[in-house]
């Protein structure tokens, strides 16, 4: 079943949970399907006047903002051992590659990595726990968090349900065309993220060489 076929089965207040709970999950680290929900719910309210697109809106809002809290005070507590668990746990997402480049990002963008981070898949799956386990100031992140979330839950809820309102009918009738190039975005960003995961993962097993070819440096006699 489709998932914006299953939600037309459930209440209006279960959708709002539904999106909460999923965003707030995926945010915390747990790798699910948070914005094909989110985007599935949003089109659904455009075609049903009892979803709230606010309330939605709302929900997915909450949920990023705090699924992304607790994952900072967990990874600020585990530390990288706690990186090491979800690779064993989650192999596909927190590989060596991923987590690298990840990490790269990090170093690169600071606060900039978690707002941003909201529109990218994988990104958005390791801002909360690596901010932690990187000791990102928590302001910095908080602020980043907050915003981030604010655009991508909100601006998302609101593109697609103007876009399902303004062309319900002609996605009906060329929904074929959209589904294609949702594919091939969707295949392209693959792709993309992991030919930059694996250079990342290179760039981080050259420099460790490196660091272990190094000769050590003479200790003077006292």
């Amino acid at each position: 079943m489709h998932v914006q076929e299953w939600l037309e089965t459930i209440p209006p207040v279960a959708i709002y949970a539904l999106v909460g709970v999923v965003i707030g999950l995926e945010s915390l680290g747990i790798p699910l399907p948070g914005e094909i929900v989110l985007v599935s719910s949003a089109l659904l309210a455009s075609q049903h006047g009892d979803i709230n697109p606010y309330v939605l809106g709302g929900c997915a809002t909450a949920g990023a903002i705090i699924g992304d809290s607790i994952g900072y005070a967990i990874g600020r507590r585990g530390g990288r051992p706690l990186l090491a668990w979800l690779g064993g746990r989650f192999p596909k997402h927190f590989s060596e590659a991923n987590i690298a480049l990840a990490e790269r990002s990090f170093q690169k963008w600071g606060m900039w990595a978690v707002f941003f981070g909201r529109f990218i898949a994988l990104l958005r799956i390791f801002a909360g726990p690596l901010a932690g386990v990187l000791q990102m100031p928590y302001w910095k992140f908080l602020v980043a968090n907050v915003f981030g979330g604010i655009l991508w839950a909100g601006g998302t809820t609101a593109v697609i349900y103007s876009v399902g309102i303004v062309a319900e009918a002609w996605l009906k009738r060329f929904s074929w065309l959209g589904l294609v190039l949702a594919v091939l975005i969707g295949v392209a960003s693959m792709l993309i993220i992991k030919n930059r995961a694996k250079k990342a993962a290179a760039e981080a097993e050259a420099e460790r060489n490196l660091r272990a070819e190094a000769p050590l440096e003479p200790v003077a006699a006292d």
